[in-house]
């Protein structure tokens, strides 16, 4: 029996880990390949068409990624080659076979200026490199191949790899007193929750949806750093003293939006998802971590 091939890029990491868990739950209608930069270095464009050649999916979701924020301001061609050249080769390749392209991209394309959620057309204007990056990828994905999604998606953690409810619970046994920035403010995404969405919406590609361009999704709900931190430490508790701190206080390479949080409406009319409060979402990935 004929099944749809899914390529996803980016195993190892939170979401691509989590796509792979599902997939390990559940019999769909699709054989699915998880691959890293063994199987395809992303840090090298070049080696994309072969890939290709040898593998013809009729879906690319693309989680690979380098997300190391700071570090991007240093590594600014590798930072570039992963999250801006490879993946225009890569919607080139798609749109050579008719395959769609779904690619995973961020808040941090956006300025952190706006006060009401960020819509998916609006203009977006990065304030360090590795958002510049993506931003770009976004571009070269659109130009490149018509059945491309970019989906833009904050703050994302996983009981996989590092993130920040990990490392959170990590310092609130190790410390007394732990302070975070207390004025950037966005909406966190459980990982577990993003990749389900995916997988809904590749069905929903696969029953004859036509809806491409770009969207967003994360949970629910607005929250501070801080506000996060304090969450974690009541769900978990622990005692340590959570302290809010500005952002003025905790100073790093690169510039990180003070708002951005993301207008996720489109996502849910079109593909029908529907959104889990951020603090449901929470106390699940804790409760696995413990």
């Amino acid at each position: 029996m004929y099944k749809p091939l899914v390529v996803i890029t980016g195993k190892n990491g939170q979401l691509g880990w989590e796509l792979a868990q599902l997939k390990s739950l559940n019999t769909f209608q699709f054989d699915f390949l998880f691959i890293d930069k063994e199987e395809l270095d992303l840090s090298n464009p070049e080696s994309i068409p072969a890939f290709f050649k040898q593998h013809k999916p009729q879906y690319f979701v693309n989680c690979g990624a380098y997300t190391l924020v700071d570090k991007a301001e240093t590594e600014k061609e590798l930072t570039r080659a992963i999250n801006a050249t490879s993946v225009g080769v890569i919607a080139a390749e798609c749109a050579a076979i008719g395959c769609t392209l779904i690619t995973i991209s961020t808040d941090y394309v956006f300025d952190g200026n706006g006060t009401s959620p960020y819509l998916p057309n609006q203009v977006t204007d990065p304030l360090n490199h590795y958002g510049l990056t993506k931003q770009e990828g976004e571009q070269l994905a659109l130009q490149n191949n018509p059945k491309t999604i970019i989906i833009r998606t904050s703050w994302v953690y996983s009981t996989h790899a590092n993130n920040f409810v990990k490392t959170m619970l990590r310092l609130m046994k190790e410390r007394e007193e732990l302070k975070v920035v207390s004025d950037q403010v966005g909406s966190p995404t459980y990982a577990a929750d993003f990749a389900e969405a995916i997988i809904q919406m590749i069905e929903q590609l696969e029953s004859g949806s036509t809806h491409y361009g770009i969207y967003h999704y994360s949970n629910s709900g607005v929250i501070s750093w801080y506000d996060f931190a304090v969450a974690i430490k009541n769900i978990a508790g622990l005692s340590c003293n959570v302290l809010p701190i500005p952002t003025t206080a905790f100073p790093t390479p690169a510039k990180r939006p003070a708002y951005s949080v993301l207008d996720k409406e489109s996502i849910i009319k079109d593909y029908e998802i529907k959104l889990i409060d951020w603090k449901v979402s929470l106390k699940k990935c804790i409760h696995e971590l413990k």
